[in-house]
């Protein structure tokens, strides 16, 4: 990586850092299962939330996009 890019990437992460703590999260499945044992056996049920943070998916994209642009980078042929 050349100086520059190390700098932008530093930036990108050093902001996201910063804005993860407000930005909160993002439900993306609710699972009901029954308890085990005998609990289970009468009916009761519990529930698990699984949730992702939006910094998350935020940095994921980021750096997909980046990796992106420097794979284009180093595809194509030097312009004149």
């Amino acid at each position: 990586m050349q100086e520059n890019d190390v700098k932008a990437l530093a930036s990108f992460l050093a902001t996201l850092a910063s804005a993860g703590a407000s930005l909160g999260s993002i439900t993306v499945a609710t699972i009901t299962a029954p308890m085990p044992g005998v609990l289970g056996f009468v009916g009761l049920t519990t529930t698990t939330t699984v949730a992702l943070p939006v910094a998350g998916i935020i940095a994921a994209g980021g750096l997909a996009y980046y990796g992106a642009c420097k794979t284009n980078e180093c595809i194509s042929p030097p312009q004149k």
